[in-house]
């Protein structure tokens, strides 16, 4: 996911982040500065919902417009080693031997 919250504020004529945090404030979201920071400069590890509805509120948005999905940066993690299962459905469950390790049963 790709954090989008700069952009949004920019479409709705909010241009600095003090801005949106004094509105947020307004709504009855009291953030910190460091918090604040991290939102407006970077993708936030966890937010709450609750906040997320505020900040979604204040903006006019939706939480589609501030999160945008990256399904190219998902593809990319996936191991291409693994072979698919017979029924095509699921990988393929390979064991790896060695450290004590045995074979599972048939």
């Amino acid at each position: 996911m790709r954090w989008n919250l700069r952009m949004v504020a920019a479409e709705r004529g909010i241009w600095k982040s003090t801005e949106l945090r004094r509105r947020l404030a307004e709504a009855g979201l009291e953030i910190s500065a460091g918090k604040m920071s991290g939102l407006w400069t970077g993708a936030p590890t966890m937010i709450r919902l609750d906040d997320l509805d505020v900040i979604c509120s204040v903006l006019d948005c939706s939480p589609a417009e501030l999160m945008i999905p990256e399904p190219e940066k998902v593809a990319a993690r996936r191991p291409q080693t693994a072979k698919a299962s017979s029924d095509g459905l699921r990988p393929a469950i390979v064991p790896r031997l060695g450290r004590n390790r045995t074979t599972p049963p048939a």
